[in-house]
This record gives structure tokens, C-alpha cells and sequence, in this order.
């Protein structure tokens, strides 16, 4: 008895960036679970053309980052194509991509809720999503009646995506030049995980503090370059994986006679990833952002409000009084959810047993970490890791 060959679907998405990565696991969930699809991948770059030998595979479809480049060899297979790059519109190619106005108003919301009332963005010009990312955070920021900041790389418009990138390595004058012209506290949404990392360093070459002066947020949520930054790069995490999934679906439909189309299908993205490069109450007192900085730094050294008095060169009474007006919470608090949020993530991201979070976070007992964070968080410390672990 003879059955019909799998079906072979080529992937031409590149592996060397998290949002690809992404779109690959949420295909091959597709394909575990929906068909039984031969997957073909080469690891290949974001501007790379497709491979010679997709002519001679027999391939019977395929979802690609498509661009004008590679359009053409894409064309001749006569096969069914979904773009899951969406830099520009092609004939009876269905695109499924990230909603970039959503993104924009998850790093908008976050920079707002941390009390920011400037923005800035920084991107890379003549990249699409770039462009895209900063005309909706725009409009966000203007429908609010907050100014904005626009910065992007010198660049050409035929420059492949790579190259733009790139270009921000050897811009480090004009970003330090624009990064100092901002007036602190400005909130900062950069394209790309990868700007962010630029401007980080722009910033840490430049004296900028990071947060209490600038506070980032990426896009990406790579796992590769986000906890590499310093400070920690918080990012937009998109549903790269959902984006994957859906493109198999519309793959599938095409290859089973659905017609094909242009259509544009935007997935939304899950959340603000929120780690060090954010974590601020923006204050336009400077002292108080300086007590606040000296309070993450060193919250977990067992300091305690006297020496935040004693660092800030002001009075115990003034530096409570500012505190309230400026942040309505005490420094105490302030010390005290710096710690609670150094032992969450402890217990999220470590195997440590609690003596040894005890230590590394300003408690001299275990037994009066584990009052504290139950009062702050309703949980125990078990519980929570309990949580977490359920949750991954």
C-alpha cells in the first residue's frame, strides 16, 4: 500500500534573532499538531536570499520574511507564500505580522504608569518597522499633549535591514549629543531590542543614568540581549509565536485551495517585559531621583533611611516629606519594594533556597524576609516560586 509523500514546507526565517526563533517554534506547533508537513529550515540571515536549492526540493509551500530581493525567486516556485515580514504589499502573498500600534501603546502605557511626561524615540531611519513603531507612538504621545524627541540614525533607503542596524555602532556622537539634549526624566522607546542595546551604551559612555534620568524600553524581548544591557533592557515581548502559528494556518488554507490574497493580519503583543533599564517613579526633583538610584543600588546591602538622608545631603524629615510629595510612599517603602522585587525575581529565575536569598537581600533573617514579602504580596516566598514555576 502506497501513501501520498509529506508535503514540504520551506521556512526561510532566520534563527540568529529571538522574534525569528519565535515564528519557528509557533510553525512547528502548527505542524506537530495540524498537518503533516516535512519542515525544511536554513539558518540564514534577515536579508538573505533564498537558498538554490528550493527550486529542485519540490516544495509545496512556503513562509518566508519576504522583501523586494527575494520576491522574485519566491514568484517562480509557483507555490503558495505567506509573509511574515511585511516590509511592503505583493500581489496574492498573505502577510501576518506583530501590531505595531499595540506595541507602541504597551511601551507608551508603561512609560506613563512610571510617571514620565516626555518621550523620545529612537530608531533606525528607512527601516520599516521603525517608522512604523514611531508614527503610532506619535500619535500617542501627541493625542496626550506630551512633547516628543525623534532621533534616528543616519542611513539609505536601499540599505537591507542588517546594515541599518549596524549603522547605529558607528553613531555613537549623534546619540550621545541627543541623548544629553533631553531634559530628565524623559521616557524612551527605542525600535528595536538592538537600538536599545545602542543607546544603553551611548547612555553609560555619555554619564546618563539609567532610569532616573532616561528610561528604555525595547521591543523583542530578545533573550540573548536584553539581560546582556546594562541596565537590563526592558522590551515589548510581541506573539512572535502566535504570529508563526497563524501564517501555517494561512499556509495550510492556501495549500488546500483557498485562494490567495494580500490581506495584512496584525497579532497582538503579550506584555511589557519590565526589567532595570524602567524600573523608575519618574520625578522631576533630582535629589529624589538620586536618593532613589542610591536606593536600588544599595537596598540590599541592609541599608536603611538614614543613610538615604546621609547620601542625598538632606534631612531625614525633608527627604520623607519630598518622598510623599513626589512619589506618595515613604523611602522605607521605596527600600522595601526594591527588596520584595530583588527576592521575586530570585525565586522566579534561581533554584537559591531562602537563607541564600536572606543574604543577598538586605534581610538578616529568613524569617523576617518571609513576613515581609507575605505582607506585601500575599503570598509566601514558596508560594510564589510555586506560582512561577506552574505559570513557565
Amino acid at each position: 500500500m502506497s501513501f501520498p509523500a509529506r508535503p514540504k514546507v520551506a521556512l526561510l526565517v532566520e534563527s540568529s534573532r529571538s522574534y525569528g526563533r519565535e515564528l519557528l517554534k509557533g510553525i512547528a506547533l502548527f505542524a506537530r499538531t495540524r498537518t503533516n508537513w516535512s519542515l525544511l529550515h536554513q539558518e540564514m540571515s534577515i536579508d538573505e536570499l533564498p537558498p538554490d536549492w528550493l527550486e529542485s526540493a519540490s516544495i509545496a509551500g512556503v513562509i518566508a520574511r519576504v522583501d523586494r530581493h527575494s520576491v522574485r525567486q519566491l514568484k517562480k516556485l509557483k507555490v503558495p507564500v505567506v509573509d511574515v515580514r511585511c516590509r511592503q504589499r505583493f500581489r496574492n502573498m498573505p502577510r501576518v505580522d506583530t501590531d505595531d500600534r499595540l506595541v507602541a501603546r504597551l511601551a507608551f502605557d508603561h512609560l506613563r504608569e512610571r510617571g514620565f511626561e516626555r518621550f523620545a524615540y529612537c530608531g533606525f531611519r528607512f527601516t520599516h518597522y521603525s517608522a512604523s513603531r514611531l508614527k503610532f507612538f506619535r500619535e500617542l504621545t501627541t493625542a496626550a499633549g506630551f512633547p516628543l524627541s525623534v532621533y534616528e540614525s543616519p542611513g539609505e533607503a536601499d540599505h537591507v535591514t542588517t546594515i541599518s542596524e549596524q549603522s547605529g555602532l558607528t553613531d555613537d556622537d549623534g546619540v550621545s549629543r541627543w541623548l544629553q539634549s533631553l531634559r530628565p526624566p524623559t521616557g524612551l522607546f527605542v525600535c528595536n531590542d538592538i537600538r536599545g542595546q545602542q543607546v544603553l551604551n551611548a547612555c553609560r559612555l555619555a554619564g546618563i543614568d539609567v532610569p532616573d534620568s532616561v528610561g528604555i524600553v525595547g521591543v523583542d524581548d530578545d533573550d540573548a540581549i536584553c539581560p546582556l544591557c546594562d541596565p537590563p533592557l526592558s522590551s515589548v515581548r510581541p506573539d512572535a509565536q502566535g504570529v508563526g502559528y497563524r501564517a501555517a494556518e494561512v499556509l495550510n488554507e492556501m495549500m488546500h485551495g483557498v485562494p490567495a490574497d494580500s490581506r495584512l493580519e496584525l497579532i497582538p503583543p503579550q506584555s511589557v517585559v519590565a526589567r532595570l533599564s524602567s524600573q523608575v517613579q519618574a520625578s522631576d526633583d533630582r535629589e529624589i531621583a538620586k536618593a532613589c538610584r542610591f536606593i536600588r543600588e544599595y537596598s540590599c546591602e541592609g541599608i536603611n533611611v538614614a543613610d538615604v538622608a546621609e547620601f542625598a545631603s538632606i534631612s531625614r524629615r525633608q527627604l520623607e516629606r519630598r518622598f510623599r510629595e513626589e512619589l506618595d510612599r515613604t523611602p522605607h517603602e521605596e527600600i522595601t519594594a526594591t527588596q520584595v522585587a530583588r527576592v521575586k525575581q530570585l525565586l522566579r529565575e534561581t533554584p537559591m533556597t531562602l537563607e541564600q536569598i536572606t543574604r543577598l537581600t538586605g534581610y538578616s533573617h529568613k524569617e523576617r524576609l518571609c513576613a515581609v514579602f507575605k505582607r506585601e504580596t500575599g503570598k509566601t516566598p514558596g508560594e510564589y516560586r510555586k506560582q512561577h514555576l506552574h505559570r513557565s
